[in-house]
């Protein structure tokens, strides 16, 4: 089954998806193990993990290898960010292929300028509705399947005013979109609005010190949200506890103080897929 009927299908049950941001094997496999219906490959993360800002700099090549790698060793349907599509209509087109052949269930696609921003800093730039409305027609026909999930994202609220954002998501809609992501709302008040306006499923973005109010899950269900991510929580719990556990190491000299905080060493080699190593050599080794 593709992966993106598995998200449909979610999509059509009852109540809100609720959709952690993973960024690498580790995070995705302990996401993929605790029965959510989705999980959410966040560019911010990826970005992170490669040492780079969320500013444009990862390469298609570098995030759809993640996706694949991801997908190859995950059973959860996976929502991947893919930037403005890596460049003009025929990056979209190349970008398209490459994250539906890599296995991902659904694909973001934004309406920044090139070089792109983290939607919760400042200094994003939005194209011309016309071209974004170009890359979305091309991205739904560059499919091989109309179960592979179209998210379109405006970042338009910030600089243009919230009616400039919901005009745009209004003509991202009829270019093909499956699920609407208006980035940044800076109040209840106008998630409400936003919950009010639109028939498709929405996204609500849940970035942990952004610019939007962090809700409870019935309340994004009362103003209308379909699916909730949580791109940063998890990569900014890791950074916060490798912080606190090196900074023990510096001072101390020693892990020995930390053992309660400690995930357990043969928990991580299940993580990691020893198992099926230790398996592998008890039947064909010599």
């Amino acid at each position: 089954m593709h992966a993106g009927k598995k998200l449909k299908k979610a999509l059509a049950g009852k109540g809100l998806l609720v959709t952690p941001g993973v960024y690498d094997m580790i995070s995705a496999r302990i996401a993929d193990g605790l029965g959510f219906s989705a999980l959410y490959m966040t560019g911010f993360g990826v970005s992170a993990t490669l040492g780079l800002p969320d500013a444009g700099l990862a390469s298609y090549t570098e995030m759809v290898e993640r996706v694949q790698q991801i997908c190859e060793n995950t059973t959860t349907p996976l929502i991947c960010d893919a930037d403005t599509g890596f460049g003009g209509l025929l990056n979209v087109e190349r970008t398209v292929r490459g994250y539906e052949r890599a296995g991902a269930a659904a694909i973001q696609i934004e309406d920044q300028v090139f070089p792109k921003r983290c939607g919760h800093t400042p200094g994003r730039r939005v194209v011309p509705i016309d071209e974004m409305v170009k890359k979305l027609q091309v991205a739904a026909a560059s499919r091989s399947s109309a179960d592979f999930l179209l998210i379109a994202r405006t970042d338009a609220r910030t600089s243009h005013g919230l009616d400039e954002a919901l005009k745009r998501a209004e003509a991202y809609a009829q270019a093909g979109a499956d699920i609407l992501f208006i980035e940044s709302p800076e109040s209840e008040a106008e998630m409400a609005r936003i919950g009010r306006h639109f028939d498709l499923p929405l996204l609500a973005n849940m970035a942990d010190g952004g610019r939007t109010p962090i809700l409870p899950k019935q309340r994004l269900e009362e103003l209308g949200y379909k699916l909730a991510i949580f791109p940063a929580t998890g990569l900014l719990a890791a950074t916060k506890a490798l912080q606190r556990v090196y900074g023990v190491l510096k001072e101390e000299g020693s892990s020995h103080k930390l053992g309660s905080e400690l995930l357990g060493f043969a928990e991580l080699c299940s993580l990691v897929g020893f198992e099926h190593v230790w398996e592998f050599e008890k039947r064909w080794s010599a």
